[in-house]
């Protein structure tokens, strides 16, 4: 196949692109920067630009689409534009291009309304309940893209649970350096359970969903390694990996979601650049359990995790050793 993916600026898109390319598929990748990616061509530009849009979706069979704005904060309509407007451009751009397949990467978050979800399996995306501009407009994505499943153009929604990898700046790095600056406490004990999903295991069900986009497509599976672990043990065991203290505060999680809410309006007011100490959103990711049934995702795409969580904190700690 001839294999479009966003966003390989990313730890996840940047494996699943290489992990595509080793197996033998012609590559492409579309982002803003340039990824340097061994055996994969690169068209740069964002999901805002129709004519990258198309130069990117010329010619290929399968789009892989993870391109999106991440972040705890900021204008909202920052999030729209990139993660509802831009993918709506990609789904209408890969459906004139002829693509057959189309693989779209999204959240969790997107069903999580901040109740605990304990064992349960994949719900639908709810935009009126998730909390946050980024959970809010990936659900509202992820609508869009299911909504485009048709014949002879296959939609796919997977949505993989706290991906964590060597080389990660989007979540591991931050709890490093929020953790070596004494910025990362314990929300009340610690004890909710929350699954993980290591960056192998995440790559693996990327592809398996592509591979199977035709017997699965109109559907959404949460991806998780299935291995539920304490937000304190889980915190802990990156810490450790990272070479930084483990968390050792302990702030009330009711404290924690009063005062993200207001530090979160003050960030976005102020459009600071910089990550504020905590969020709403946060506050409920660290307090409240979400871990997930995986039988029925194993069984649709046809996977199963290669890489147990303590094997991938192993080669995340690897990761971090001077070289």
């Amino acid at each position: 196949m001839k294999v479009l993916v966003t966003g390989a600026s990313g730890m996840l898109g940047r494996e699943t692109a290489l992990a595509l390319a080793r197996r033998g598929e012609d590559v492409r990748v579309l982002q803003r920067r340039p990824a340097g990616l061994d055996g994969v061509e690169e068209v740069l530009g964002s999901v805002s630009d129709a004519a990258a849009l198309e130069r990117a979706c010329a010619g290929v069979d399968a789009v892989v689409h993870l391109a999106a704005k991440v972040s705890i904060t900021g204008p909202h309509e920052e999030y729209v534009e990139t993660n509802v407007r831009g993918t709506e451009r990609l789904l209408a751009a890969a459906r004139a291009a002829g693509a057959s397949r189309f693989v779209m990467v999204s959240s969790p978050s997107v069903a999580h309304g901040g109740s605990a979800l304990v064992g349960v399996g994949t719900t639908p995306a709810d935009p009126a309940a998730a909390h946050g501009s980024y959970a809010v407009t990936k659900a509202q994505a992820e609508l869009l893209a299911l909504a485009a499943d048709a014949p002879g153009f296959a939609v796919v929604a997977v949505r993989p649970h706290i991906v964590i990898g060597p080389g990660d700046t989007q979540l591991v790095q931050r709890i490093a350096d929020r953790a070596r600056a004494g910025r990362l406490p314990l929300l009340d004990d610690g004890a909710a359970l929350i699954d993980t999903t290591y960056v192998d295991n995440a790559v693996d069900a990327l592809v398996a969903a592509l591979d199977r986009a035709e017997h699965v497509h109109g559907q959404a599976f949460v991806v998780t390694n299935g291995e539920p672990r304490t937000v304190a043990e889980w915190l802990a065991s990156i810490c450790e990996a990272a070479g930084v203290p483990a968390p050792a505060r302990r702030v009330p999680s009711s404290v924690a979601k009063v005062a993200g809410s207001v530090v979160e309006r003050v960030w976005t007011g102020l459009r600071a650049a910089d990550e504020p100490p905590m969020t709403r959103f946060l506050a409920e990711q660290l307090s409240t359990a979400h871990w997930f049934e995986q039988r029925s995702t194993r069984e649709a795409l046809g996977w199963e995790p290669r890489v147990p969580l303590e094997e991938g904190f192993r080669r995340l700690a690897a990761g971090f050793e001077p070289r």
